[in-house]
């Protein structure tokens, strides 16, 4: 799967949490995070990577063979100690034209990495790397990643707050609503600045014993 231009600059004016009020799940748990901490929104489809050890030969495979515009992902099947994608990895995958790289696991060479143009995404950083020997690893699978179930071209949404998992046949609707949010911001941020809210009844929201309703309800039927 490809993404469009229109489609890429349409996530790339909203963000990850506005999209999140409008999905059901798809959400990387907190951990996951870029080294840089900037402005700068990843989205692209996924080309899924599963590495259990220390044999990292699988994301080089993969960087070679995702096409133009993917982000991909790995699945660490839970180590924490070994760092898979570092200067040389990123440098790769920037030069084949990815749109980032999303690590379930520590990455390494955090300094020359920040001065890369490519996002890279982890849950940490260490000094301890794989080697590439080639026995181990598989591609273009479903995974998980940081939580979330990642599947082969699932659109991958990131900023400085984290990253979020779309489905590439099922996104328009959570990306037009944050649209609209993103528009209605504009207004409600003005209201907000003057200590006042927009108009939502407040007081009755949070004073209303909801949920003694429905238990009443459902008495009655």
């Amino acid at each position: 799967m490809t993404l469009s231009n229109e489609v890429i600059n349409r996530f790339k004016n909203v963000d990850p949490a506005t999209v999140g009020h409008y999905i059901g799940g798809g959400f990387m748990k907190p951990e996951m995070k870029p080294l840089k901490r900037d402005e700068t929104r990843m989205v692209g489809p996924a080309y899924t990577v599963r590495i259990s050890g220390r044999d990292s030969c699988a994301i080089y495979y993969a960087i070679s063979k995702a096409p133009r515009g993917s982000v991909i992902v790995v699945d660490r099947c839970g180590d924490n100690t070994f760092a898979c994608c570092g200067e040389m990895v990123a440098t790769y995958a920037q030069g084949c034209g990815m749109a980032g790289i999303v690590v379930d696991g520590p990455i390494t060479d955090s300094i020359a990495l920040s001065k890369l143009d490519i996002p890279v995404f982890s849950t940490g950083v260490s000094a301890v790397t794989t080697i590439i020997i080639g026995v181990t690893g598989e591609v273009n699978i479903p995974i998980t990643c940081s939580g979330a179930i990642v599947n082969p071209g699932d659109i991958i949404f990131g900023d400085a707050d984290g990253v979020v998992v779309l489905p590439p046949n099922n996104y328009e609707e959570a990306l037009a609503k944050a649209e609209t949010s993103v528009k209605n911001e504009v207004y409600q941020r003005e209201i907000f600045a003057k200590g006042q809210l927009p108009n939502w009844d407040i007081d009755r929201l949070f004073e209303t014993d909801t949920l003694a309703m429905l238990a009443k309800l459902r008495n009655k039927d």
